[in-house]
């Protein structure tokens, strides 16, 4: 199983309960697909980068979770129907980051002398 991280904004307009359901319908697609929730964050409301569908707001949620290769696709046709959820984004979280790699290879190369300069 595969480490997964849900970058979830929801409307901010919409009652407390609304929008409640929304996230707990979001965790259940999570679940129905034999995924594993580890760890839900809420951000709370937060002043959106740019306008999206004339809103200035949303609520932000951060769900962790592990699942198989295809719960991702199944939960993004899911995501992408739900009123209320202004963007969403899947990110795998299994993979070592890019930047870390980079370090590595370059501490492994020798290091290369600079010849003398002759005059």
């Amino acid at each position: 199983m595969n480490k997964y991280e849900l970058a979830l904004v929801l409307n901010a307009k919409v009652e407390d309960e609304v929008r409640l359901a929304a996230l707990e319908k979001a965790k259940g697609y999570i679940t129905r697909y034999n995924g594993v929730i580890s760890e839900v964050e809420e951000w709370g409301k937060k002043r959106l980068a740019y306008d999206i569908q004339k809103m200035h707001e949303g609520y932000y949620y951060f769900i962790q979770f592990e699942a198989e290769p295809t719960c991702p696709v199944e939960l993004e046709s899911h995501m992408h129907i739900m009123d209320n959820v202004l963007r969403y984004l899947i990110i795998n979280k299994t993979d070592e980051p890019v930047v870390e790699q980079a370090e590595e290879a370059s501490a492994q190369e020798p290091a290369q002398e600079e010849a003398p300069v002759q005059e």
